[in-house]
């Protein structure tokens, strides 16, 4: 075969230079692993104007090479030929020694053992690079092969590593996403099974507070306890609805959380609050924050509904109640309760009406509440951003 000129040998150079970039670029794209390596083999066999290439993973058990992807080969070779990895065959001492091989003519490398489907496409010349792996493992070998007698050389060498480099990336890329994926997948398994559990849990102390209140005798006083730990319990339940739906994080989307919760407040109410006419309208922004604020600010929120309840006998209009929450300046947030109730008037360190609750819980997130009862009852409550608190904390 005559030798190509120096012209010949740059413009082959730069088509393989362009060949490699453009398939760097598709392997980090493309998220099919075996539709990655069909491609590799194909551009390589036309970047050195050969008619087959082949890719050889190694299989630990077997321990052997098994012949994942080709091109120009016949069928019944890709997914079904193995090699020994070991030294007998070219393949396999590439990938036990890591060194590249070079063989123009197989008929004069007696040091090997070909496997039978060398003859069968009547191979004379093969070039073997290893596909290398940031693990102990490397996951196999890249080869050309030529029916026809070939001079490689190590330009041809050098080409065939740059894929096999690429190749390697993309095969630890594909391991990383799967290996997160099956993570990812066992996290939401037992997220919901979690959920499922504390839910189930959490209804269960209170069904047993409910059955107290309909078969003990209680006074007014001890009734409206009750059905205020209920209530904070149900609070829990919706929190851990919202943290364990979205996988165990560690912030979750308190506009969501608070849509359900308002959803759900009005079947916490005693039955006597059900004759008059009340509505609840939850109108809040999409906004980040911390298990511990939204579990407090829930709390909050589902007191001062109660509360709005407690007086809704007292109306002779229905009782509208209106939760909103929206950020504001400074990496603070606001969240505003009102009712169109008759109001009150709050005494010095009162803890009528759960106020004393109420601020505690407040504060307990670094916020500040104000009381404002000229038109019903309003709280306007504001508090620092899940970023804040990661800063504070």
């Amino acid at each position: 075969m005559t030798a190509p000129t120096c012209t010949e040998l740059i413009q082959q150079l730069q088509r393989q230079q362009a060949s490699l970039a453009g398939f760097s670029g598709y392997a980090f794209r493309e998220t099919d692993l075996p539709a990655v390596l069909n491609e590799a083999v194909r551009v390589c066999a036309e970047g050195l104007d050969v008619p087959m290439c082949k890719i050889c993973a190694y299989r630990e058990r077997e321990h052997d090479l098994l012949v994942v992807a080709g091109h120009g080969w016949a069928d019944g070779i890709v997914g079904h030929v193995t090699s020994p990895a070991d030294l007998t065959a070219p393949q396999g001492r590439t990938y036990v020694t890591g060194e590249p091989i070079i063989i123009d003519n197989l008929h004069a490398a007696p040091d090997f053992v070909f496997p039978a489907f060398y003859q069968q496409h009547k191979i004379v010349s093969v070039v073997n690079v290893r596909i290398k792996s940031h693990d102990e493992t490397p996951y196999g070998v890249l080869e050309i092969d030529s029916p026809e007698p070939r001079r490689f050389n190590q330009h041809d060498v050098d080409f065939l590593t740059g894929f096999a480099n690429v190749l390697a990336e993309a095969v630890v890329t594909r391991r990383r996403a799967e290996a997160m994926a099956a993570v990812l997948e066992e996290k939401q398994i037992f997220a919901e099974e979690l959920k499922h559990r504390v839910r189930n849990n959490l209804q269960l102390v209170n069904g047993m507070l409910l059955s107290h209140l309909s078969t003990q005798t209680s006074s007014p006083q001890e009734r409206q306890s009750i059905g205020a730990i209920s209530r904070r319990i149900m609070v829990m339940a919706e929190v851990y609805d919202q943290l364990l739906g979205t996988g165990l994080g560690r912030t979750i989307d308190f506009g969501t959380y608070l849509t359900s919760l308002c959803n759900s407040l009005p079947g916490l109410q005693p039955s006597e609050h059900n004759d008059h006419q009340i509505s609840v309208v939850c109108q809040p922004e999409p906004l980040l924050a911390g298990l511990d604020t939204v579990t407090a600010l829930g709390m909050v929120v589902a007191e001062l509904v109660a509360n709005s309840f407690e007086h809704a006998g007292s109306l002779e209009r229905p009782l509208a109640i209106t939760i909103l929450l929206h950020s504001a300046e400074d990496q603070q947030a606001i969240l505003r309760v009102h009712d169109n109730g008759p109001g009150f008037i709050e005494a010095a360190g009162s803890k009528r009406h759960g106020v004393g609750l109420v601020r505690r819980l407040v504060q307990q997130v670094r916020g500040t509440a104000e009381l404002n009862c000229d038109d019903g009852t309003t709280w306007t409550i504001r508090f620092p951003t899940a970023a804040t608190m990661q800063t504070l904390a």
